[in-house]
């Protein structure tokens, strides 16, 4: 059976993962769009660097020209953030992408993106979903579609620079290695920095359907090079995306890699201190509250949403959002468009280095001064699907009362089980949408009690 998770359907190259079954979803994303009457509009096809993703992409213009829909096909692997702008460059009725974003190479994953130009809300899915399983036989087309191949990139960069200081950056000639991790990142947040006038040392550039043999995750035990290279070459930070360039990786001046919590709280502080950005902030229940703690200090409004960046984009939709992020490394902000953006979050990032003229360390340094410490992790438990609900079963049904020597005083469910202690900290469990793991978050004040937590 076909699954929509989180973020799209993500399965193995061979084993679930086949032309046949693409076609299925593509048939049933060509349905919904002559069922909502968007067929008439272009459709975006893009892929990210992934074996035989170019191909899938393929497969998926062949099923929209056959149902009369006109497609404008990515002439090579671009960031999911670009193929989703362009949605809305191209005033198109959506965006399909062939992207498994962080997971291993052995996946392939495709998801819709609507006219909004964010992620596809549970309705949309589920119909989608629904008709992925079926035996669909599409109506004939009057006329075959046209299928044309573009490059978004350079559009896509005079946009971006909208919503930075270019000259500012340009100023402050920053010096920044960059690890595009084999991903479609490559290409585009190097030559956007080389642009302003950064000193650009670029590593994994080429595609590589293995990903140098590593998860295409910015995550700490991924970035080993990347953290080495940073103090050697003396630059003043190290930035990475993923396999489709939705999210973002950064190390310190001193080679100490930063995680997301971190850099979505900088961020957030930075909007409103220096560029005097107004509205609220959303974060995911699995993301620190130490947002909420720079929220606090400014007045501003915070929404908790479950994981998956469509329960933000919906929000960032409604009303004024001044960022809207989660652990995971999704991340945008007001004006944007409601979709991870890991080119973006990079940018802003120099941005800040460029006007704080201080190294990250530092600066990071003066948020918790003002905020206090705070340690976050997160663990990964493999469990296959029986045992995953059979883990959340229990826990559901019998949550602790007490953890680590402190009382649990508040319970949310919204998204798994989120734990809430006497002293502040918190640990949430909830399944993986898109693989067999049961994720443990958790967070305090105090390394020691991390520990003990976890």
């Amino acid at each position: 059976m076909i699954k929509f998770g989180t973020d799209g359907w993500r399965a193995i190259i061979s084993d679930e993962f086949t032309f046949a079954n693409v076609g299925k979803v593509a048939r049933a994303i060509a349905l919904y769009l002559i069922n909502h009457k968007l067929n008439k509009k272009p459709l975006i096809i893009g892929y990210d660097p992934r074996f035989l993703a170019d191909k899938f992409a393929e497969e998926v213009s062949k099923v929209m020209e056959d149902a009369g829909i006109n497609v404008y096909l990515t002439e090579r692997d671009t960031p999911t953030p670009v193929v989703a702008w362009e949605v809305k460059d191209k005033k198109a009725a959506g965006a399909v992408m062939l992207t498994a974003s962080h997971n291993p190479a052995e996946y392939c994953g495709i998801k819709f993106i609507p006219d909004y130009a964010g992620p596809a809300d549970e309705a949309t899915t589920s119909e989608i979903q629904e008709n992925s399983n079926k035996d669909l036989v599409l109506p004939m087309a009057a006329k075959k579609g046209k299928v044309e191949r573009f490059e978004p990139r350079q559009r896509y960069m005079k946009y971006i620079e909208s919503f930075v200081d270019t000259a500012l950056i340009r100023k402050a000639k920053l010096k920044v290695a960059y690890d595009s991790m084999h991903g479609a990142g490559r290409g585009y947040l190097d030559k956007i920095l080389q642009n302003f006038g950064c000193r650009v040392e670029a590593i994994h550039s080429q595609r590589d359907v293995l990903f140098g043999g590593k998860n295409a995750e910015p995550s700490d035990e991924n970035l080993g090079e990347l953290k080495t290279m940073v103090p050697e070459l003396s630059a003043d930070v190290g930035l990475a995306n993923d396999g489709d360039a939705d999210r973002f990786g950064v190390v310190d001046e001193k080679g100490v890699f930063m995680n997301a919590n971190q850099i979505l709280s900088l961020v957030f502080e930075y909007l409103v201190s220096e560029k005097k950005y107004t509205g609220s902030v959303v974060r995911s229940v699995a993301t620190t509250h130490l947002i909420d703690r720079v929220a606090a200090r400014h007045k501003i409004k915070v929404h908790e949403t479950p994981v998956g960046f469509k329960h933000i984009a919906k929000i960032m939709m409604q009303e004024d959002v001044i960022i809207g992020g989660e652990e995971s490394g999704g991340f945008s902000i007001k004006g944007h468009i409601p979709e991870k953006d890991g080119i973006l979050a990079d940018l802003l990032i120099v941005e800040m280095l460029a006007k704080r003229k201080m190294p990250l360390s530092e600066i990071w340094e003066e948020l918790i001064k003002t905020t206090g410490e705070v340690y976050t992790k997160r663990i990964n438990l493999k469990l296959e699907e029986k045992e995953k609900q059979e883990f959340m079963k229990r826990l559901r049904d019998e949550t602790p009362q007490e953890l680590a020597q402190a009382k649990v005083v508040k319970v949310n469910k919204m998204d798994g089980v989120k734990m809430i202690l006497s002293d502040g900290s918190w640990v949430l469990a909830r399944p993986s949408g898109t693989e067999p793991l049961v994720r443990i978050y958790a967070e305090s004040d105090k390394e020691q009690k991390l520990a003990v937590i976890l």
